[in-house]
């Protein structure tokens, strides 16, 4: 193993930590973004295209409870949840504030809807309507479902992964990984489904059927997904491990 100064160690476990934040957040964040704008087939799993990006944050979490610590994870998940509501803040703005006059928007600004369109909310659009109060509309309640269903599975997860490890008493990583990630994945899907379509369903525009196949698909694909990462999970460990230049019992964090 290479010596490295101090500082220079500190500086890259820095770096480290930041990649797998930014990765982290990223992923949140175009999870909102993107959102229920679109449904898509994967095989015989009915998806939001949001949800695709979504099982990183758990790898990203898993992998800075192991190298970084409980405490770190837990300040990364909480900034995820202040991106949260900035977005949801800066769109409720944006919806609100006052609109430039029609005449002087650019055309691909409105959209022009031939039949009213439903909503989750409820609300129905028809007519002439803003490109982004469109978007606001599809979004708005999903980023509100999400931060209901981010605080609780977020947390859960760092908090299982630590107590799987104590039970392993630090060994067998793919014990925690996999345990600690596929309840909270679990309890992401049906939190997130439930609150995104509640509404919808309790107006009668949704069958429970529908609403139990949209929180299967979301759970499999979750689930799979967090199955196959656990190869790389180890592969991660291991190398960031020698690179981080940490002991089986240490943390970054501690330095």
């Amino acid at each position: 193993m290479s010596t490295v100064t101090q500082a220079a160690l500190t500086e890259r476990r820095e770096r480290v930590f930041l990649i797998l934040a930014g990765v982290f957040l990223s992923a949140m964040t175009l999870l909102n973004i993107i959102g229920i704008t679109k449904f898509i087939q994967l095989g015989p799993l009915a998806l939001a295209v949001g949800v695709l990006p979504y099982p990183l944050t758990f790898l990203c979490t898993d992998l800075i409870c192991e190298l970084y610590g409980k405490a770190r994870a837990n300040f990364l998940v909480t900034v995820g949840l202040f991106i949260n509501a900035l977005i949801l803040l800066v769109m409720t703005a944006g919806q609100y504030a006052p609109a430039v006059d029609p005449a002087n928007m650019p055309p691909w600004q409105i959209l022009q809807l031939g039949a009213p369109v439903p909503l989750p909310t409820g609300e129905v659009l028809e007519g002439n309507v803003e490109l982004f109060s469109l978007m606001y509309a599809m979004t708005s309640g999903a980023v509100t479902a999400s931060m209901v269903a981010y605080i609780t599975a977020q947390y859960c997860d760092v908090q299982l992964f630590h107590f799987w490890k104590r039970v392993t008493k630090g060994k067998h990583l793919w014990i925690r990984n996999n345990f600690s990630t596929l309840l909270s994945q679990l309890v992401d899907s049906v939190m997130v489904v439930t609150v995104t379509f509640g509404a919808v369903f309790y107006r009668g525009e949704m069958t429970l059927e529908t609403l139990l196949i949209l929180v299967a698909s979301n759970y499999a694909f979750k689930a799979t997904v967090a199955l196959l990462d656990t190869i790389p999970l180890y592969i991660l460990v291991a190398q960031l491990r020698r690179y981080l230049q940490l002991a089986e019992d240490e943390i970054a964090a501690a330095h």
